[in-house]
């Protein structure tokens, strides 16, 4: 029965009952209902792949209870969080700073689920392994849900927290480190931590950075301003300054831990000067922050003076920045997750609304450059899975790849959700449909943990300092070896660009130096098109090959002088196993 009154409009003369059932509101039900794991073919064939067959048998029911647990709780309580973000509470009754972030009933209901259901607690881990599971992939796969509810609540859960906790362990005195162990007691995804890097004279230029350490005893008294700094209500917080005395650029900046509780429990010199006014992530605390004398710990070991001024020894080893961003990849493949995350239900709500809108006479879905456009975005989107899924669970770990994904997944996240709106039409513009907050939300990956330009710069620093191309492509080559058959058109395809592409590296570096930055982003473009299409024909099934096939032709084939208008029209043809591979929906 609907809950709506009927128009007056369906009794005119051109109205009716076949018109008015065109837009009649309980068709429309989008992603938000769905078990976000049995509807997700995708998913599970990744996570067979990836647990086993006797793993995915203990797995299954516990990702069956996320995948409801995600599609349903956790997506209401984001919209409602999204129309009601946190608010500063700046002063108490008499005038002083209490700097507190409120944040709404709706995002500590998902927070307080979400910690207690997470599989990256320490006791899940523990109860995965008694029974013989390798707990990494469903870790994965619960990141991967959660993203497609609310990126800015996974940013509230996961940023930072191996950072503080692994450096804390290396660097921090005895007192401090129990102080951070009981703070992630609850897992790295507690939502405990931040990390705060950026000021106003820079984002990425973080040799720029003002805020300044001072030492006192065995800690530090900190003093600056972050201009950006996400999780703002968090209670463990790595910070980059220099130490007093130490040299004005990249090799004097430091990190440094700083919780909102001093030593002896007092409250620490955090000031928040006000919320950031977002145009998404809103369930993220995002805002300003002022240091005052903030009692800090380094987080480096203690030397001799190295990158320091004279005279100012024993402040850290010119190397903090470059051990912070060794972590700094683990992050950027957070936010490859995320535009995974926003791609994916991007996907879900367009093939949900093409199946439910009707126009000249057809279903969206059912018309040919429909699904064109569809099987475009299963394409994408499949690619990208692989690669972050890969980023995640390859071994050993690329270094090289991280940036790589990043680059090409937090884009996806954008386009896909700006599809989305283009396949609800005007609806899609507006904030009750869901593909609005999604595109708002999807364009922040792109800036987190480095832009395009900055992953590029990263890419060429990889290649020419650690030769992180060697084992990527050893990488590529075993994906092609491993490669089922079946398609040999498309793994000689693949075979012949990884040729190439080692061929372009090569003369990529013999250019000059202005020349070869300006190149970066072909090179790195070809290199995570490779990537993506090598892991796509390592894939097992009929359907995968026709995946990998597919984003072959479409990023790596000689499209010729007709630009394959002549093609095989293979997207069309076998549209219906594309799509019931990406989306099973039974609700109707």
């Amino acid at each position: 029965m609907a809950s709506y009154l009927i128009e007056p409009v369906d009794r005119l003369p051109f109205g009716g009952p076949e018109k008015a059932r065109r837009y009649a509101t309980e068709r429309y039900q989008g992603a938000a209902g769905l078990n976000w794991y049995t509807c997700d073919p995708s998913l599970r064939f990744l996570m067979r792949r990836y647990l086993g067959d006797e793993g995915l048998a203990w797995a299954e029911p516990r990702l069956e209870a996320l995948g409801e647990l995600m599609g349903g709780r956790v997506a209401a309580w984001a919209e409602e969080t999204d129309r009601n973000p946190p608010r500063l509470e700046k002063y108490d009754r008499w005038g002083r700073d209490i700097s507190e972030v409120v944040m709404p009933p709706s995002f500590e209901a998902a927070r307080s689920e979400l910690v207690a259901t997470s599989f990256t607690r320490p006791e899940f881990f523990a109860e995965a392994r008694a029974a013989g599971v390798d707990p990494a992939p469903m870790a994965v796969a619960w990141s991967y849900l959660l993203d497609q509810a609310d990126i800015g609540m996974a940013c509230a859960l996961g940023t930072g927290g191996d950072m503080v906790v692994g450096l804390s362990e290396l660097f921090a005195p005895e007192d401090v480190k129990a102080r951070v162990r009981e703070l992630f007691s609850a897992g790295m995804f507690s939502g405990e931590a931040a990390q705060m890097l950026t000021e106003r004279s820079g984002g990425s230029d973080l040799g720029a950075l003002e805020s300044t350490a001072t030492r006192d005893g065995d800690a530090w008294r900190l003093n600056g301003f972050k201009w950006f700094a996400s999780n703002a209500n968090g209670s463990a917080f790595v910070v980059l300054a220099k130490p007093e005395g130490a040299e004005d650029g990249v090799r004097g900046v430091a990190p440094f831990l700083i919780l909102r509780e001093r030593r002896d429990g007092s409250r620490n010199g955090i000031r928040i000067r006000r919320l950031k006014d977002k145009l998404g992530t809103r369930s993220v605390a995002s805002g300003e922050i002022e240091f005052t004398d903030a009692e800090a710990f380094l987080l480096a070991p203690e030397s001799g003076g190295q990158g320091l001024a004279p005279g100012a020894g024993g402040q850290g080893d010119g190397k903090g920045l470059a051990r912070m961003m060794e972590l700094t990849n683990g992050a950027r493949l957070g936010i490859s997750m995320m535009g995974l995350g926003c791609a994916r239900r991007s996907l879900v709500e367009a093939l949900c609304y093409a199946r439910a809108r009707e126009a000249f006479g057809a279903p969206l879905y059912e018309q040919p450059l429909m699904r064109r456009k569809l099987a475009e975005l299963i394409v994408e989107t499949e690619a990208v899975q692989a690669m972050v899924f890969d980023g995640y669970l390859g071994r050993p770990r690329l270094r090289i790849g991280a940036p790589l994904i990043k680059l090409r997944a937090a884009r996806l996240g954008v386009t896909a959700a700006s599809d989305a709106i283009e396949i609800h039409g005007g609806n899609g513009y507006i904030e009750q449909w869901p593909v609005a907050r999604i595109l708002r939300d999807a364009q922040v990956n792109p800036i987190w943990e480095g832009g395009d330009n900055i992953l590029c710069l990263d890419v060429r620093r990889a290649m020419l300092r650690e030769q992180a191309h060697e084992p990527f492509f050893e990488r590529l080559e075993q994906a092609v070896h491993h490669a089922p058959g079946g398609d040999d058109a498309t793994i000689s395809l693949v075979n012949e660009r990884i040729g190439h592409l080692r061929e372009a590296v090569k003369r990529w570096q013999s250019l000059d130096a202005e020349t070869a930055e300006a190149r970066l982003f072909p090179l790195a473009q070809y290199m995570a098109d490779v990537y993506a299409a090598a892991l796509l024909v390592e894939q097992d099934g009929d359907r995968k090959a026709l995946i990998a096939r597919l984003y072959a032709r479409n990023h790596l084939a000689d499209r010729g002088p007709l630009r394959d208008i002549d093609a095989p029209a293979e997207d069309l043809d076998r549209f219906e196993e594309l799509a019931a591979g990406a989306l099973i929906d039974d609700r109707n």
